[in-house]
């Protein structure tokens, strides 16, 4: 239990609105979404600044207090909830750090408070005529500092990079309660370590990210959407070749998903439609956008696809008519994870292997799959033109649902294996959060591992930051 003195001495330095021990106000930061992991703590933090920020780390840092720090607690692998780990842990919500987004047009760049919304970003750059291209089915509720402390992916990864990549600077108060000051919209800054990285995707285990100034784009002015039909991963990966080259590598997004994935849609998410006629085995999300009005792409794009179809590349095909029919292929695709969720057990591996072998990994980890556990479903899906895929596996039909979730470590380990055959990795964009640690400890590189601990080691001594995620040491 952490002591009644050092509680009522962080809820007197952040106030009221700061600080609660109120059970039922702390509750919802408690759960997961996937219900997989329920957190408990005594003490929710919400600080309003950088400066509470850092005075509240320092108490925890001096008194080796430890925190957990929480976004828009849109996580999957029980990286932001306290309580998890054998110590007693303080929750502290960045939500209450939401106050400034500022837009440079000339720089192309934003700067924003860790508490703000992607779609509060995205929104705010539309205003500048300006692109912010992370995109991600979560983006109304999850937040600047956990997308930056995840490296989150989404659909645009194809085109525009990771979180990484659209990260030009940030702030962060570092577990000695010292704030970090690199917030800037510089291209290039070639002064030594680049100590961003370290905190970008490092799950909150280095620090807490307060401010963040990201990479904007010209806005798109046109977008083409089409719902294809292939007959094999082996014809997607063509497809996605022959696309970037037809469209001046203008393609966006590039999704990737089997007829099964697209049936548990159908049948569990009201008013779905099929956007054609016959069943396939595989379909392609595509969208090639734009940044300036071309009269003569839309027609470049059906002769193209026309004649893909004659070739037999494409099996069959719909091309968006309207925005509102865009919309309705975009549904489909997002639903897939909810449509899963209320067909049974879902066993999900996030993972990635380089473009060109996911093929082969498809073919080897699902055969590998079928023949460890006989009626199992296996149901990818994912960023395709990125090489992330999202290896979920369902229940048998009829199955006991818990008695199959309880195969969830050893099927991981079966996948997991595959995945390093490959020279991919167990996590593409959701992060290692405390689910995976047992399996990147056995299946990173040692050296690469050795390294990561001495960091954490040197930035936090005491442990106080997220212990528990990554890693125990």
């Amino acid at each position: 239990m952490i002591e009644h003195c050092h509680i009522e001495a962080l809820c007197t330095m952040l106030g009221p609105k700061g600080a609660t021990t109120d059970q039922a106000e702390i509750a919802p930061h408690l759960e997961e979404w996937r219900s997989k992991y329920f957190g408990q703590t005594q003490l929710l933090l919400k600080p309003k600044n950088t400066a509470e920020t850092a005075e509240a780390v320092k108490y925890c840092h001096d008194h080796h207090i430890a925190i957990v720090p929480q976004g828009g607690n849109t996580g999957l692998v029980g990286g932001s909830l306290p309580g998890l780990a054998e110590r007693d842990e303080i929750l502290l919500s960045t939500k209450r750090l939401n106050k400034n987004i500022s837009v440079n047009e000339t720089d192309y760049s934003v700067t924003a408070d860790a508490g703000c919304t992607i779609t509060a970003i995205q929104e705010a750059a539309a205003e500048y005529d300006r692109l912010f291209p992370l995109a991600l089915a979560s983006e109304g509720s999850c937040t600047v500092g956990g997308v930056v402390s995840t490296n989150a992916g989404g659909v645009h990864v194809v085109r525009y990079g990771t979180t990484r990549a659209l990260t030009l600077g940030l702030e962060a108060v570092l577990p000695n309660g010292d704030i970090y000051h690199s917030l800037s919209s510089l291209k290039k800054d070639n002064t030594g370590y680049a100590l961003d990285q370290l905190l970008i995707g490092a799950e909150g285990s280095l620090g807490i990210i307060t401010k963040v100034t990201f990479r904007l784009f010209p806005a798109e002015k046109q977008k083409h959407t089409f719902w294809l039909a292939v007959k094999s991963p082996e014809a997607a990966l063509e497809l996605l070749a022959q696309a970037r080259t037809q469209t001046g590598d203008r393609v966006s997004v590039f999704e990737f998903m089997p007829h099964l994935g697209l049936e548990f849609v159908l049948k569990h998410i009201p008013a779905t439609t099929a956007p054609l006629s016959n069943i396939y085995p595989w379909y392609i999300l595509l969208e090639v956008a734009t940044t300036t009005d071309d009269p003569h792409l839309q027609h470049h794009l059906d002769e193209w696809i026309s004649k893909a179809m004659d070739n037999g590349l494409i099996l069959d095909g719909a091309a968006a008519q309207s925005g509102a029919q865009a919309v309705s292929f975009w549904r489909l695709r997002e639903s897939m994870s909810e449509a899963q969720k209320h067909e049974g057990g879902s066993i999900k591996h996030d993972i990635s292997v380089p473009v060109s072998k996911l093929p082969a990994f498809l073919e080897e980890a699902c055969a590998t799959i079928n023949a460890a556990y006989p009626g199992c479903r296996p149901t990818p899906f994912g960023h395709l033109g990125d090489g992330n895929i999202h290896f979920n596996i369902m229940q048998p039909t009829g199955a006991d649902k818990e008695v199959f979730l309880a195969k969830w470590e050893a099927m991981n380990m079966l996948v997991h294996d595959i995945i390093v055959k490959y020279q991919g990795s167990i996590s593409a964009e959701h992060g290692i959060g405390r689910m995976k640690k047992a399996e990147l400890t056995r299946t990173k590189d040692p050296v690469s591992l050795q390294t990561m601990k001495a960091i954490k080691r040197a930035l936090d001594p005491n442990n106080i930051m997220n212990p528990g995620v990554l890693f125990d040491y």
